[in-house]
């Protein structure tokens, strides 16, 4: 089935291109103002934290020896493109769920891709903990990508309910 230009999910773009901006400008607000390793408490639970991944989301990989830096590169660009051509075939209306969910993932990709690239590594800020248990840090990529796939997974289940 083709989907006309105007119809299809494409215009979930602008929305992925917003995320991508928000991520980039609150990475390069957390550069400008703190160090390596510097730290704001927010809340008893939260922290505003400067940290360095090389690995992918919540830290997965990082301690992997450099290899993954070039590995994951080449997976979110070619995440990204499948994305775009997969968003390309659905209608924005019908397919709302699953396009609102793949243009977070893709602006996800795409913001942690560009740090991967800059730097060598993505810039991580958001820092949660719990009673002396410290997750993963994260930033705007990593949780647009982490609600996205919830997203998928909420599509997928709805698709099997109709099923």
């Amino acid at each position: 089935m083709t989907v006309r230009w105007k119809d299809s999910a494409w215009r979930w773009l602008p929305v992925s291109l917003l995320l991508v901006l928000a991520d980039q400008a609150s990475k390069a607000w957390i550069e400008a103002r703190y160090l390596l390793g510097e730290f704001t408490p927010v809340f008893f639970w939260l922290d505003i934290t400067r940290l360095h991944n090389p690995g992918a989301a919540f830290s997965f990989l990082a301690d992997a020896g450099g290899w993954q830096r070039h590995f994951l590169s080449v997976l979110a660009a070619g995440v990204s493109v499948g994305i775009v051509v997969w968003m390309r075939q659905l209608h924005a209306q019908r397919d709302l769920l699953l396009s609102s969910a793949l243009a977070l993932v893709l602006s996800g990709a795409i913001g942690n891709l560009i740090d991967r690239l800059e730097h060598g590594y993505v810039v991580d800020f958001i820092h949660l903990h719990w009673q002396g248990a410290y997750f993963p840090a994260f930033n705007v990529a990593d949780a647009a990508i982490t609600v996205g796939a919830a997203l998928l997974i909420l599509d997928a289940l709805r698709d099997l309910r109709r099923q």
